[in-house]
């Protein structure tokens, strides 16, 4: 999916010297020019309006960790899981992803609905997704599968329920670890189709092997990408409420979509078992690889910074990630790493790194704009902390309100495509 500049083109208008006795020539040669013209413009109209596909949610993949559902599998049982579009069409596709599994994934049944309460669909409004024609496909290792169109309608902010039926012990999972959305496991069988919710005997808070959905609509006028840790991830808001900053901020971007990326715990620089692969090793595949992304909202560093990163280490590593949206045309929105006074991450040395590396995203220039997060979280009175109308636990995530506090800060005008770019 590359981004390609567009050359300008420079029409010129031309007089001609016409002799009258060609003019009635010329008028009906002009006239049916004309029309062509306008049938042409209409033709441009309409391609402008007809529904395409697009990204309408996503959720980062990340590697089985050592205990627990991840590290377990499923085998015949079928995992319930919702998710919330943020743009609106008539059909969706649903995305699988095996990217951390060692064997084929098989998948009996994958159906889609509109959420009523918890496990609960509108009736009526369930669908069978298939894969080339077929309920059943296996995903390959590393791989991911695509369904065919589903006639599942979507709106932005409403749930939908996909429910996947695992035919087989699927091995360690691909999942998404803190999903701030309940997913409902049955017991034995498969309960794809089933529209209550009696089946469904356990919760967990994650997502597995489900890692995107595309919609069939009008076309947005921008997708935007929020990128990060745990914070992006919305790490503490309220469950199932849809209240992560990048689902505050899908809220205020009519006609933009807005994918969430972020993976709670992750950093930019190294790999760990917990926040998986590094901005620097994933950053390919989870935002310049996804179709239609016209500009990225970084945030992240504050784990790095846990861990013991200098500042001029986070500085290259950022840099690196900007030049790679840029060289795909994408405008990048630097976000500034929000304060952890009072966190396990609090200490003179890490607070001064963090100073020095938000200093770099104000003044650096390296990023087209900046939100900052840190101004508008921090406590007046206590500037290394963050307000407490605004935080939650351990003192380094904001709660819902911080979230919307978060979402404010991103300006619409920095999240324009770039002009003289092609996204597709």
């Amino acid at each position: 999916m590359r981004r390609r500049r567009i050359g300008t083109v420079a029409v010129a208008v031309l007089a001609l010297a016409v002799p009258l006795s060609a003019y009635a020539a010329v008028h009906h040669a002009t006239h049916d020019r004309g029309d062509a013209e306008t049938s042409s413009a209409d033709r441009r109209d309409a391609a402008s309006r007809a529904p395409v596909w697009q990204a309408a949610w996503r959720a980062a993949p990340q590697p089985p960790v050592a205990s627990g559902p991840s590290h377990d599998g499923f085998g015949n049982r079928t995992v319930r899981m919702v998710v919330r579009p943020t743009v609106r069409g008539t059909a969706v596709r649903i995305r699988l992803s095996n990217r951390y599994g060692t064997a084929g994934l098989r998948i009996g049944t994958v159906a889609v609905a509109e959420q009523d309460a918890g496990p609960i669909v509108v009736p009526g409004s369930q669908q069978v997704a298939t894969f080339g024609g077929g309920d059943a496909v296996t995903v390959a290792a590393g791989g991911e599968a695509v369904s065919d169109p589903v006639p599942v309608p979507a709106r932005a902010g409403h749930n939908l329920v996909v429910s996947v039926y695992l035919a087989a012990a699927t091995g360690p999972a691909t999942w998404h670890n803190k999903a701030q959305m309940t997913s409902y496991v049955s017991g034995a069988g498969n309960w794809a189709t089933e529209p209550g919710g009696s089946p469904y005997q356990a919760i967990t808070p994650s997502w597995f092997f489900l890692d995107g959905v595309d919609v069939l609509g009008p076309p947005v006028r921008g997708t935007v990408l929020a990128f990060g840790d745990s914070i992006t991830d919305g790490a503490f808001s309220t469950l199932d409420a849809g209240h992560t900053y990048p689902d505050w901020l899908a809220d205020r971007l009519a006609g933009y979509a807005v994918l969430n990326e972020g993976i709670g715990g992750n950093q930019i620089l190294a790999d760990t078992a917990g926040g998986g692969e590094s901005a620097l090793h994933r950053f390919g595949r989870d935002v310049l690889d996804q179709p239609g992304v016209t500009a990225v909202v970084f945030l992240a560093g504050v784990n790095d910074i846990g861990a013991g990163a200098t500042a001029p280490q986070l500085v290259a590593g950022m840099t690196r990630l900007v030049a790679q949206a840029h060289e795909r045309c994408l405008r990048v929105v630097g976000g500034t790493i929000t304060p952890f006074g009072g966190s396990v991450y609090d200490t003179p040395a890490h607070e001064q790194t963090r100073q020095a590396v938000n200093r770099w995203i104000r003044t650096g220039g390296a990023f087209d704009a900046v939100a900052d997060f840190d101004r508008v979280l921090r406590d007046p009175a206590d500037p290394l902390t963050i307000e407490p109308r605004y935080h939650t636990v351990g003192d380094l995530h904001p709660n819902d309100l911080g979230y919307r506090v978060m979402a404010d800060a991103v300006s619409r005008s920095d999240l324009s495509p770039l002009s003289g770019c092609r996204h597709g």
